[in-house]
């Protein structure tokens, strides 16, 4: 996706990282949309990216163009989920924040606000509509195998 885009310019002469009041509100929740997802997972893969490189990786499965992804860049700086580095050519777009951290809030959100925090639910409802796959099926009794192994231990 991202392969085809041109080498990044990595000599740095100014930068756009978070000030130190920002910086403290990394630790705050993240909340990304659809769109935002798109761009953060381009830049979790193949950082630093240019708005170019960003527009070329997303311009296939989005269509979006530099009218698209400057201002969802824009919204995401606001958030301080990503910053930049002023290269010779272009600016330089890393994320600021962790996929996981991102993942466990955006899982905990939905859960909390679909199935009433309870994975037993999505669960459940996965089941009745025939959703999982053998695969899933495999993958979710290796988890909770873990899980107890897991649990069984801090007992002891």
């Amino acid at each position: 996706m991202v392969d085809k885009c041109l080498p990044c310019d990595i000599m740095a002469v100014d930068t756009h990282l978070p000030s130190s009041k920002e910086a403290f509100s990394l630790n705050k929740k993240v909340s990304l949309s659809d769109g935002e997802w798109k761009i953060m997972n381009c830049l979790w893969d193949h950082s630093p990216l240019t708005i170019t490189e960003l527009v070329n990786a997303l311009k296939e499965e989005t269509g979006w163009n530099k009218h698209t992804v400057i201002p969802t860049l824009t919204r995401l700086e606001a958030k301080t989920a990503v910053h930049y580095v002023r290269g010779v050519r272009a600016k330089l777009y890393y994320p600021s924040i962790d996929r996981a951290d991102v993942v466990i809030e955006e899982t905990k959100s939905f859960l909390a606000k679909v199935h009433g925090g309870r994975i037993g639910s999505m669960l459940s409802a996965m089941v009745d509509q025939e959703a999982l796959s053998k695969e899933d099926i495999d993958e979710l009794n290796s988890i909770i195998n873990k899980a107890e192994k897991k649990h069984h231990g801090s007992k002891n």
